[in-house]
């Protein structure tokens, strides 16, 4: 009984986990393309399949707990050690597991882009309000700073 609401469980977020790798896919493109309107549309679906990802994943822990088995995949081994669908069990694990790795990866690539593109932007505003003083050499080579940097908007 509780190996079969665990493999339904299993079954039942493989989809919204394929979801959410499409969605972060989509998402790195966007990110790329600075579309921020995608961007919160796909924020909004991203939040959803991860509550709901986190609370089966939740249901799934709790199974494994009420049957005194560690909630994690020397659990799921005992139990499919046990159970006659203990093999589809261990198959549809290993998927779920693989997708959400993969969605993991993305995320943090998604993660880095963004920061590469914090940075873009800061650079670009210190130019723009003038922050950055330019470190110049004179015609003799030693080192000259402006009297006073302007911002470009003003030069």
């Amino acid at each position: 009984m509780h190996d079969t609401n665990l493999l339904q469980l299993i079954t039942d977020d493989l989809a919204p986990a394929q979801r959410l790798l499409e969605l972060l896919q989509t998402e790195s493109l966007a990110l790329h393309g600075r579309d921020m309107r995608l961007l919160e549309e796909i924020l909004a679906h991203k939040q959803a399949l991860v509550i709901e990802l986190d609370q089966h994943g939740r249901r799934r822990s709790e199974i494994l707990a009420s049957l005194n088995l560690p909630a994690n995949r020397s659990g799921l081994e005992q139990l499919a050690s046990q159970s006659s669908i203990g093999q589809e069990l261990l198959v549809q694990s290993d998927a779920l597991t693989d997708l959400l790795a993969q969605c993991h990866a993305a995320n943090a690539d998604n993660g880095q882009s963004i920061l590469v593109q914090q940075a873009a932007t800061a650079t670009q505003l210190r130019i723009l309000n003038g922050g950055d003083q330019p470190a110049l050499y004179d015609a003799s080579g030693s080192f000259s700073r402006l009297v006073k940097p302007r911002p470009l908007s003003q030069a």
